[in-house]
């Protein structure tokens, strides 16, 4: 197992690409496979991610890029590894119908924007431009078409600012 990531806050802006739309019930472990949940090592995740459904997604993803799910995206167990591969790919957001609460509780802790957005897998497709002010819970499409969704408590903007759960507790901790 390989050192944890690091990654920063995203921008207040994040401005990028649709990288991929999943569907209603999407289990976050087939982005690399159920059989590669326990590896950490990025250099095997990245041979490994959307193997199944696009060879040729991890050189088409670029920093900034989101993904979007339907209801109920990241059900199952949630385990890390497939989001530290799209992580380290430079995914910086996830949009979706609804989430698994599971998964939202374990990214969320792990600092990734993840963004109620009623409509958003029925107004994009892969490769559209899309803005997201993800404090603010706004989308907005390359045809100015704006859609608003549920904004982040404060405490999960200042997680997400920290980068995490654990840096922003031992950042109030290290105060005391």
């Amino acid at each position: 197992m390989s050192a944890a990531r690091d990654y920063p806050p995203p921008p207040d802006l994040i401005e990028g690409r649709v990288a991929w739309v999943f569907g209603d019930d999407f289990d976050i472990d087939l982005v690399i496979g159920v059989e590669n949940i326990k590896s950490y090592d990025a250099e095997f995740l990245r041979s490994k991610v959307m193997e199944a459904y696009d060879p040729a997604f991890a050189d088409r993803v670029r920093p900034g890029d989101v993904i979007v799910g339907g209801r109920n995206f990241g059900y199952g167990h949630p385990h890390y590894p497939p989001m530290v591969a799209l992580r380290d790919l430079g995914i910086a957001a996830v949009l979706a119908e609804s989430f698994s609460p599971g998964f939202w509780r374990g990214e969320t802790y792990n600092g990734m924007p993840l963004l109620t957005v009623p409509g958003i897998s029925d107004a994009v497709t892969t490769g559209d431009a899309v803005s997201v002010d993800w404090r603010k819970a706004v989308v907005t499409l390359a045809d100015g078409v704006r859609l608003h969704g549920t904004p982040p408590s404060d405490r999960v903007v200042r997680v997400i600012e920290a980068g995490g759960s654990l840096k922003l507790l031992l950042a109030e901790h290290s105060r005391v």
